[in-house]
C-alpha cells in the first residue's frame, strides 16, 4: 500500500466519523489551494480553515456522511462521498461529491471538489 493510501483512508475515515476540521488541521498544508467546481480557489490554510469551519458550523443535521470510494496514484487521490444533511443557510443537502486531492510530504497540498449545486 503506497503512502498516500494510508493518508487517504485515514483522512476518509476521518470525514465519514464527521471528524472534518481535526482532518483539515491533520492533513492539508499551510499553503493549500481549494476550489469548489469552476469558482475561484481559495488559497492558504487560514482562508480554507474558515470557509471548512462555517460549513461544518452550520450543519444542524447528519443524516449521512459515506465514503463511496477512494482511488490513488502517485501523491494524487481522489475521494466520492454522499452527504445528506441538513444546513441552517442551504437547507436540505444530498449530494455526491468527489475531491480530486494532490499530495506533497503527507500533506493536501491541492483539491478540487466536483459536484452539483443546488438549483
Amino acid at each position: 500500500m503506497n503512502d498516500v493510501k494510508m493518508l487517504v483512508e485515514d483522512l476518509a475515515k476521518m470525514i465519514a466519523e464527521g471528524k472534518i476540521l481535526e482532518a483539515f488541521d491533520k492533513y492539508y498544508a499551510d499553503d493549500v489551494v481549494m476550489q469548489e467546481n469552476e469558482d475561484a480557489p481559495r488559497i492558504g490554510k487560514v482562508s480554507n480553515r474558515a470557509h471548512e469551519e462555517a460549513f461544518v458550523n452550520g450543519i444542524t443535521e447528519v443524516r449521512e456522511m459515506k465514503v463511496l470510494g477512494i482511488a490513488t496514484g502517485d501523491n494524487y487521490s481522489t475521494m466520492e462521498y454522499s452527504i445528506d444533511a441538513t444546513h441552517k443557510d442551504w437547507g436540505e443537502m444530498k449530494m455526491s461529491q468527489v475531491a480530486v486531492q494532490h499530495w506533497k510530504d503527507g500533506k493536501v497540498i491541492s483539491e478540487k471538489f466536483y459536484y452539483n449545486k443546488a438549483k
